[in-house]
């Protein structure tokens, strides 16, 4: 379960004031995404040097969706964090409202 925290607040200007900080939370198996992620940027840096090499459009077209494929993942592994930790805990402590609203508007935009 992801312990949250929040980050402190600085305000670089008046414009800013009314912004609300986003919570941190600690990922439970930060380390495997951290991983996972950098071994997504190196495909991404693949399919540069195959762009800059004038491959076959064909292979960077599938690479990419390796690329996409594997982002999903790394998605679907926090959103169930987020769903098992952070929702819950608002579920508990207050019906969970606001929270629930925010984790279908996040499913949506994954949805897309």
């Amino acid at each position: 379960m992801p312990a949250r925290t929040q980050k402190p607040v600085s305000k670089p200007c008046g414009a800013c004031s009314d912004e609300v900080p986003s919570p941190q939370v600690r990922q439970p198996r930060k380390k495997a995404l951290v991983n996972r992620v950098r071994r997504i940027e190196g495909q991404v840096g693949g399919i540069m040097q195959m762009i800059e090499s004038d491959r076959y459009c064909v292979d960077i077209l599938t690479q990419i969706s390796a690329v996409k494929s594997a982002l999903d993942g790394v998605a679907v592994e926090i959103l169930s964090s987020h769903t098992s930790g952070c929702v819950r805990d608002a579920i508990e402590e207050d019906g969970g409202a606001e929270k629930i609203s925010e984790l279908m508007g996040i499913v949506r935009k994954l949805m897309r």
